[in-house]
């Protein structure tokens, strides 16, 4: 039997599985390595220890799953997005890895709104300007390290670099180009006007594929190290959103993601990349060819319910808090939650936007506040899914996975909150499950990642929306929407007071 690997390069740690042709895992490994915040706002990463740590887990992946080497003929990549990776002319790294999460370039990012304009921005790139993207990076490194800068040839993106590693082979793959803010998202070609804009050279930019493109095989040497087959096929990948997408999925339109981590996204397939939305959601090429998703991203989803349980409740374990939390009322008996511990991202970029318990009363117990937290993180993730019904796309089903998938009550209050069958499913991998089924897809398994999702996806359970909870939760959604407006400005005055 023929076997392909996923190889999803995280920011903690890389995964490597091993799945045969009906989508069973023979086998997984997980090795993390370090991250580096020299300074406050500052993530870093060696991006030498991606490529050690994956040849390891590619080596012990093998060794757990006793499969044949010679039968595994393919393998790709799902990665970190916008992470900026700096090469010199030897393709040697010019200074450690700027990751996604890295808030340095706020200062980079009003300078493309000045150069670029704010609407050229939005109708090239689709997205806005922010820290997290890799533009903002290339030009803090020109301004402030500009005896590096000079040294580069070329960038290219985390799992990007370790494939090349890997393959001897350089490019970029279209969805993790998408998140660079200097490709043009429907064109699919770099945007000289934006090079021309900030002064960058297009020749920086590395050649485009996509996903599913073939790109190669192992280097000798690296075969070696791992134990796989030189003839191993090797296939571009995608991001990590785009794949996680993949492995759920979400391959077709009316097919919605909700992924419930630290941070919580919300991400539809799109097929035209033609839709405005001004920028209040991310919209980027899908792992896909010639497809889009759209994606809306509340920054402490998971976190919110992870700080409420530290700070209030750090005896009990989350599955017993929800429990409790659940016999509570719809609408936790008149208590409001807004999830914004860290500012917020969709709909609104606001970095200095603060959480809110609204309509404290006596009569509240801790079994109201931990339903408002479920109920407040349910509903910043339905502004992503209005905006998305807003736009025209129809949201038939909802793919829960993360998180808020472990709980039988939290994916209640996600079918009533979204209005929406909601789909958990039986074996959750994530991007490097999406990796896999790209490989598989190259390998000629299937005739489309349509077909492989429908051997690979394995749904649970549906979990129906309740008609009576649907009405009273747009009631109190509505309300919700208000604390935002009405707390914008306070938040900010209390920045000042913020040790």
């Amino acid at each position: 039997m023929e076997h392909v690997i996923g190889i999803d390069l995280g920011t903690s740690a890389v995964k490597v599985l091993l799945v045969d042709w009906t989508g069973k895992v023979k086998g997984e490994c997980t090795e993390a390595y370090p991250l580096y915040q020299p300074y406050s706002g500052y993530s870093e990463q060696n991006p030498e220890d991606w490529v050690e740590k994956t040849i390891t887990a590619l080596r012990k992946v093998l060794q757990v799953s006793n499969v044949d080497p010679s039968s595994i003929v393919g393998l790709s990549f799902s990665g970190q997005m916008h992470g900026l990776v700096l090469l010199s002319e030897n393709n040697e790294v010019v200074r450690p890895a700027i990751l996604w999460n890295d808030t340095r370039t706020t200062e980079e990012c009003r300078l493309i709104e000045e150069k670029v304009g704010r609407d050229k921005l939005l109708s090239i790139t689709k997205n806005r300007a922010l820290e997290g993207f890799t533009l903002p990076k290339l030009l803090w490194v020109k301004k402030h390290e500009p005896h590096l800068y000079k040294q580069v040839r070329t960038f290219l993106l985390p799992k990007d670099y370790v494939r090349m590693r890997l393959t001897g082979h350089i490019a970029m793959e279209y969805s993790d180009a998408a998140g660079t803010l200097l490709l043009d998202i429907s064109k699919k070609v770099w945007s000289e006007e934006i090079c021309q804009a900030l002064d960058i050279n297009i020749h920086l930019c590395p050649p485009l594929v996509e996903s599913t493109d073939y790109v190669g095989t192992l280097l000798p040497e690296i075969a070696e190290k791992t134990g796989l087959s030189k003839n191993t096929k090797v296939f571009a990948g995608g991001a990590d959103n785009a794949c996680g997408a993949i492995g759920a999925g979400i391959l077709e339109e009316g097919q919605t993601m909700c992924s419930i981590g630290t941070s919580g996204v919300v991400l539809a397939f799109e097929q035209t990349g033609e839709r405005e939305f001004g920028g209040k959601v991310h919209y980027f090429n899908h792992a896909k060819p010639n497809s889009y998703y759209i994606m809306g991203v509340t920054l402490a989803a998971g976190y919110s319910f992870d700080w409420f349980k530290r700070t209030f409740l750090n005896h009990m374990s989350f599955s017993e808090i929800v429990k409790r939390a659940y016999q509570s009322s719809i609408g936790a008996n008149g208590l409001l939650f807004t999830p914004y511990l860290v500012g917020e991202r969709t709909p609104h970029a606001d970095a200095d936007i603060r959480a809110s318990f609204i309509g404290v009363d006596a009569i509240h117990t801790s079994w109201d506040f931990a339903r408002a937290v479920l109920e407040g993180i349910t509903f910043s993730l339905n502004e992503s899914v209005e905006i998305i019904r807003a736009s025209g796309k129809r949201v038939d089903t909802v793919v829960s996975i993360g998180g808020g998938a472990k709980s039988e009550e939290w994916l209640q209050i996600q079918a009533d909150i979204f209005a929406t069958p909601i789909e958990k499913l039986k074996n959750e991998q994530g991007p490097s499950m999406g990796a896999a089924m790209i490989a598989a897809y190259g390998c000629k398994w299937f005739p489309s990642l349509e077909h492989c999702a429908r051997i690979f996806k394995d749904v649970e359970q549906v979990v129906e929306p309740n008609s009576r909870a649907v009405e009273r939760y747009k009631e109190i959604f509505e309300m919700y929407k208000e604390i935002y407006l009405q707390t914008k400005e306070l938040s900010k005055k209390l920045k000042a007071f913020r040790r």
